[in-house]
């Protein structure tokens, strides 16, 4: 039996409308989400203050125990209203403690110390710690320079790519009172960028 060339040019011309149809429902689809939802990477946190959004991406390569730590507490709200206790003007902000001394941390336990070689740059983001290497908990800082001197000394985390403009406008404390602000700064919230709103 011979078959048809105009049914295959018309079962050909129905299935390309077919998938320009798909496509544009999918393109449409897309366009509905937020900007955030569209652009979000796995390990992104999305911290807010009420300068605007700092865009963290962790590195559960460099760190993984900690980073595994920061999302449960972020995934918590566990950071949201927290304050930037310890902000020192050309090296760092530090936040994480929800008592604002820097003293305090979560009801999770401490994380053994993941020290690398990667070093601190301008927007690195570290955890902070005691004496103890092994002491970090909830507490974290961003730096706003260069710090080598933290090199291979305390865990990073992550990096920040995107608001460092914001990240340079929060509350600077006393270098005499070693950072301490009055008055502090606060995450107004922290989310993990997928499912963030």
């Amino acid at each position: 039996m011979k078959r048809s060339t105009n049914a295959v040019a018309s079962f050909s011309y129905r299935a390309r409308l077919r998938a320009i149809a798909g496509a544009a429902a999918c393109a449409l689809a897309l366009s509905a989400l937020p900007a955030s939802a569209q652009t979000a990477k796995p390990h992104q946190v999305f911290l807010d203050t009420k300068d605007g959004r700092v865009v963290i991406q962790l590195r559960p390569d460099l760190a993984p125990k900690h980073v595994a730590q920061i999302e449960a507490l972020t995934k918590r709200g566990f950071y949201d209203g927290i304050v930037f206790h310890r902000v020192i003007d050309g090296f760092m902000a530090q936040t994480g403690d929800p008592t604002g001394t820097g003293m305090g941390g979560s009801d999770l336990p401490n994380i053994p110390a993941e020290f690398t070689k990667t070093p601190f740059k301008r927007g690195t983001v570290g955890m902070a710690r005691s004496q103890n290497p092994n002491s970090a908990n909830s507490q974290f800082f961003i730096t706003f320079a260069d710090a080598d001197f933290l090199n291979g000394q305390y865990t990073v985390v992550g990096e920040v790519v995107s608001g460092m403009d914001v990240v340079d406008k929060i509350k600077k404390g006393s270098k005499a009172d070693n950072g301490t602000v009055t008055s502090p700064d606060k995450i107004v919230k922290m989310q993990m960028a997928t499912g963030a709103k």
